[in-house]
């Protein structure tokens, strides 16, 4: 039966997002138990939450049967005073992703131009043509963002930037010089969303939130994630930074309570534990060397990594990933990327680096017979 109902014609050419595939579905696919099987493929941190967020976590149980702190009052405040900006600053989501959308709501519609990256976070121009808005998309410079080029592709009726630095999924890194240049020229009547999720992976990272300590850029916003180095993928958390101008709209988009109560106390206990994030920094600094010198030997091209994961070119990406699967490794194809010849690999522990560039070796030399 044909249905009739009006859907939003948006959605007759809107791609659907592939996220990274779980370990228990590989695993009822290929038929092995999930322990054997390794997952690289979504840039989560291989050695887990914070213990002390686990705890945290633990002790907000027996009280689910509650609300949430629908402004997550606590959360707000300990992430303003580890920034050094006001609680007014920072507005959070349920994961980046709905930083995105808020400003998707806020900002984007038809005749809007949304100007991107080749080599862009899929979200970007998905959350774009949702709202009906063109997308602009600035061919990649090696790999990564043009920052001198998205500049010049900014028109009149341009109102959203997005750049993620470092870039997933290519791991690029823009130079601080244009960083510092698009700043400073990016008209006013145009948002630039500066996507920092990866920014705890640099050692020197461009530093931007002076701009919102001193009340001056109010057309930047700065995200973040609990993702990542914190190692909360699993609770869904990011957070956004700007003026409170900014804040005060998105805040009118947000839905009550998308801040749940178990995200809320991992948060507050991941934000002290410095000895793990500094264990994740180290864990990621000799995983993406090992990684990096071993495709460096092999003669695989490869592109240097500024964040937690690697993207090599391996010829038929899919095929690769496909077969990687079966000796339970789970990677990412970059086909829906535009670069089909590539597979990513997220930096797991040293074990896991080493059975999955074993099982590279593997696949590759099998195509080569």
């Amino acid at each position: 039966m044909t249905s009739r109902l009006s859907l939003n014609p948006a959605l007759q050419t809107l791609p659907v997002y592939q996220p990274g595939r779980p370990i228990e579905e590989v695993a009822r696919e290929v038929g092995l138990p999930a322990s054997d099987i390794i997952k690289l493929a979504s840039n989560e941190n291989p050695l887990g939450p914070s213990p002390a967020a686990l705890a945290a976590m633990q002790r907000v149980l027996s009280n689910l049967h509650l609300y949430p702190d629908g402004n997550a009052f606590y959360l707000k405040q300990k992430l303003a005073e580890k920034l050094g900006v006001e609680t007014g600053n920072v507005i959070l989501g349920n994961g980046s992703n709905e930083i995105i959308e808020f400003v998707g709501h806020a900002m984007m519609g038809p005749g809007v131009d949304v100007v991107v990256s080749q080599y862009c976070f899929a979200i970007y121009p998905i959350m774009a043509k949702l709202f009906g808005a063109n997308v602009i998309s600035v061919p990649a410079r090696d790999y990564g963002h043009d920052l001198p080029a998205m500049l010049k592709a900014i028109k009149p009726n341009t109102r959203v930037m997005f750049v993620a630095n470092p870039n997933n999924p290519t791991g690029t890194l823009a130079s601080r010089e244009d960083v510092v240049n698009l700043i400073n020229q990016v008209p006013d009547h145009v948002l630039l969303v500066m996507d920092e999720a990866y920014i705890e992976f640099l050692p020197e990272p461009v530093d931007l939130l002076p701009l919102i300590r001193r009340g001056q850029k109010p057309n930047l916003l700065l995200m973040r994630t609990f993702s990542k180095i914190f190692g909360l993928a699993g609770l869904r958390l990011g957070y956004g930074i700007a003026q409170p101008e900014l804040i005060t709209a998105l805040e009118k988009v947000r839905q009550p309570f998308n801040i749940n109560s178990i995200a809320q106390a991992g948060a507050l206990a991941a934000l002290d534990d410095a000895e793990h994030m500094s264990k994740t920094r180290q864990n990621n600094a000799q995983g993406l060397q090992f990684l990096e010198h071993a495709f460096r030997q092999l003669g695989w091209e490869f592109v240097p990594s500024s964040a937690n994961f690697v993207l090599v070119k391996v010829g038929e990406g899919q095929r690769v990933f496909n077969d990687l699967q079966k000796l339970g490794v789970i990677v990412r194809p970059m086909g829906g990327y535009q670069l089909p010849e590539w597979i990513r690999i997220s930096v797991g522990t040293a074990q896991e680096n080493s059975r999955c560039l074993a099982s590279l070796k593997q696949v590759l030399s099998q195509k080569c017979e």
